[in-house]
């Protein structure tokens, strides 16, 4: 008796579909700016909730003066504020140099493809301004 042959093994190889590609891409370069993010977030964090819990545990010690007329509980509340500049500017820095000219590579790499505007992540990528 002849093998019987499956539905699976007679059907021919499925051609790739460059929007997977892109699409596989674009989650890529998205986990990637998530990770920055939260990175920077749970670093602001700490920074504010720490000098909260020296405002609320020391308060004497942020009362002692570094100069005269300057508490050090003022010099950490500034520092807590230069922090938050300092973190933004290094996620614009982060997003001006990589994330949006890899964002630029895949929108341009869609059209190319001649991909249609769909319900897909890659497709919604340009509703985004």
């Amino acid at each position: 008796m002849a093998p019987v042959a499956t539905f699976a093994a007679m059907s021919p190889t499925p051609l790739p579909d460059p929007r997977a590609d892109l699409l596989a891409a674009t989650r890529i370069l998205a986990a990637r700016r998530w990770r920055i993010a939260a990175t920077l977030t749970a670093m602001m964090v700490v920074v504010y909730f720490g000098f909260i819990a020296l405002v609320a545990f020391q308060p004497a010690m942020l009362g002692g003066l570094v100069t005269e007329g300057l508490s050090l509980g003022i010099v950490l509340g500034a520092l807590v504020i230069v922090a938050a500049w300092l973190l933004t500017l290094a996620y614009v820095t982060w997003a001006n140099r990589v994330y949006d000219p890899a964002l630029a590579t895949l929108r341009q790499q869609r059209l190319n493809a001649g991909t249609s505007v769909g319900t897909t992540a890659a497709a919604n990528v340009d509703s985004n301004p």
